[in-house]
């Protein structure tokens, strides 16, 4: 056997082995790749997500950013509490990592009107009209009124419907 030919015989069997460990890695990537993306969730709204079936605890990195609540058959559904970003992490019964995935909580996307009075800020949900709407970072004033106003209205709904249920 000549030198080239076991030159071009050795460059054959290298290619063929790239090729092969090539094709290897390609679906291990391709099916991660969704695990890695982040859960974008808006601040006061909930998103259902599929995670794995065989949950058994859900960790959430800080639950002053997003809530999980595990639903049947791997739903889960992430409320966005407050801004900024945080991790959840899935194990099954055994304590195994079965995902670690970022959660990232954003401003709200509906069209809002922040009205500045002096450093204290107030904000209005304007569609179609304007109406106070409680978020982070508003005044201290303003937003015991906001929820003072919203606990007060729950609480006669929940009066009113005990109340209709005795006299059924």
């Amino acid at each position: 056997m000549s030198f080239q030919s076991k030159r071009a015989r050795m460059r054959a069997v290298f290619v063929a082995r790239a090729l092969a460990a090539g094709t290897m890695l390609l679906p291990a990537g391709g099916l991660a790749a969704p695990a890695d993306d982040p859960i974008a969730v808006s601040v006061d709204q909930a998103k259902l997500v599929k995670f794995p079936e065989k949950i058994a605890t859900i960790v959430v990195g800080n639950p002053l950013i997003a809530d999980v609540t595990l639903q049947p058959g791997g739903m889960v559904v992430v409320t966005g509490k407050g801004y900024g970003a945080t991790n959840v992490i899935a194990m099954d019964r055994t304590g195994a990592v079965l995902m670690d995935r970022l959660v990232q909580v954003e401003g709200p996307t509906d069209k809002l009107v922040t009205v500045y009075r002096g450093v204290d800020r107030e904000t209005y949900t304007c569609t179609p009209e304007c109406q106070r709407r409680v978020r982070l970072g508003d005044g201290e004033t303003f937003f015991r009124a906001a929820i003072g106003q919203a606990g007060t209205l729950s609480t006669q709904a929940i009066t009113a419907g005990n109340a209709a249920r005795l006299n059924n």
